[in-house]
């Protein structure tokens, strides 16, 4: 069984084509979600949403906690953590994350980031030893074949790798890098395009960013088929 972890960061809570101001990548989430269910019934599917409710950003009490060692943890410190606890256990249960991550301002909404600072965790996703030779970090959550799937939608277009404002293009990399630091390299994208310019163009790229969601879908479905035959 494979196991799904859905994230939402969207503002908006509606999705596009059913609420007037719905949001692009709640209804790419949604597709993705419905299409690998229609395939895979048995598999389990987690649904957090980010947008509606934000992870508690990162506080000097969540670093005296967070770096505290277990064991010395006193009861506020260890309810501190809590929220934290629980993303991580989220992220490390899940073998597809799919992210909903809109571009605002080039970059990912703040809630993302604060689940990005609540699950990068010393000692539960990516371990650090001064005295280690070499590299003193490492990842924990390597070699565990997970997959991160991030569906994101632009106001503009040409966002992509050669295109006229690919420089500006802040989302995935922020998601990306962070999770590659646990050892999830396994990276799949799909993008909506020319939202602020809505009409003809803003149709076409939905349609064409369905079509990539159901083609990943297949794909993702099959690998994880393949790799349970194996």
């Amino acid at each position: 069984m494979t196991t799904l972890l859905q994230i939402d960061a969207s503002a908006r809570s509606g999705r596009s084509g059913e609420s007037r101001h719905g949001s692009h990548t709640r209804r790419l989430t949604h597709r993705f979600i419905e299409r690998w269910g229609q395939l895979r019934p048995e598999d389990e599917i987690h649904h957090r949403d980010v947008g509606v409710r934000p992870p508690r950003p990162v506080s000097g009490d969540w670093i005296h906690a967070a770096f505290t060692p277990p064991h010395a943890r006193e009861p506020w410190l260890r309810e501190v953590l809590s929220e934290s606890d629980t993303l991580v256990a989220e992220l490390k249960a899940a073998d597809v994350i799919v992210i909903g991550a809109p571009m605002y301002n080039f970059g990912p909404p703040a809630p993302l980031k604060a689940w990005i600072d609540n699950i990068v965790r010393v000692g539960l996703t990516f371990g650090f030893d001064r005295l280690r030779e070499g590299e003193p970090y490492w990842p924990m959550l390597a070699s565990q074949g997970k997959t991160l799937v991030v569906l994101t939608a632009r106001g503009d277009y040409g966002y992509d790798a050669g295109g006229r404002v690919a420089d500006l293009e802040l989302v995935t990399p922020s998601l990306a890098k962070p999770v590659a630091y646990l050892g999830v390299t396994d990276l799949r994208t799909v993008a909506v395009e020319y939202d602020e310019f809505q009409h003809e163009r803003l149709a076409a790229s939905l349609a064409q960013a369905e079509t990539a969601v159901d083609a990943l879908v297949e794909t993702l479905a099959a690998e994880r088929d393949q790799a349970r035959a194996a």
